[in-house]
């Protein structure tokens, strides 16, 4: 299963892969997926590096898990397959989005691997989950590995934008250096969390460009 991660997260994450749990996460992974209806699929259990290359890397957005629906799932946190209905937090993401950036922005798919492919990297806590049944394999050990993930970036890179909406994803970024990235901090998009006036206003987008320019680095066309 591993030999389909891309070369530059291979290289990067080497000494993670050969851990013990590791090994011992990818078999109960396999046994998952051979016993009960996971999703995404599992070629795409690593699409979230595969689209966006450890040197590309300029933002990364954290999420739970990925969509337990029929279809759903791709392997990006908050993205969704073409065709398939925009969930509700992405739809208050792309709000977000126009307001923030004075444009109107009206996609047809969620689909958002046109923003891994520019840097972000949109990782999910646990990259696996089954059907129906949201957060079903946190009791694996995902969250080790994708802890490792982001103290790897928080330590290799400098000037790389974490976007951690919620409180889930905040306490998984508590240890990224704050004098060496740019960390930004809101409410969850998901309907309760903005309707609670959580969410809209945090101008994380406009905020990630601006960083992103003094930088000397190119912006994310959102």
């Amino acid at each position: 299963m591993i030999e389909i991660l891309q070369p530059s997260w291979q290289a990067v994450l080497s000494d993670e892969l050969q851990k013990p749990y590791f090994e011992e996460l990818l078999i109960k992974v396999n046994e998952e997926y051979a016993t009960t209806v996971c999703y995404p699929p599992k070629e795409l259990l690593f699409e979230a590096f595969n689209q966006c290359s450890f040197e590309d890397l300029k933002v990364v957005i954290i999420g739970q898990d990925p969509y337990h629906g029929d279809g759903e799932a791709n392997g990006l946190s908050f993205s969704v397959n073409d065709g398939v209905k925009i969930p509700p937090s992405l739809r208050n993401i792309f709000r977000e989005i126009n307001v923030d950036l004075e444009t109107l922005f009206l996609p047809s798919s969620g689909n958002l691997v046109r923003w891994a492919q520019q840097g972000v990297l949109l990782l999910n806590a646990s990259l696996s989950v089954q059907k129906d049944n949201p957060n079903s394999h946190k009791h694996l050990s995902w969250a080790t590995f994708t802890d490792a993930v982001v103290q790897k970036i928080a330590t290799e890179k400098e000037n790389v934008v974490f976007l951690l909406w919620g409180s889930f994803a905040q306490k998984k970024g508590i240890k990224i250096d704050r004098s060496k990235h740019l960390v930004l901090t809101s409410g969850h998009p998901s309907p309760m969390s903005a309707n609670q006036g959580k969410w809209f206003g945090n101008k994380h987008f406009s905020q990630t460009n601006a960083y992103l320019k003094s930088n000397n680095k190119s912006e994310i066309d959102w």
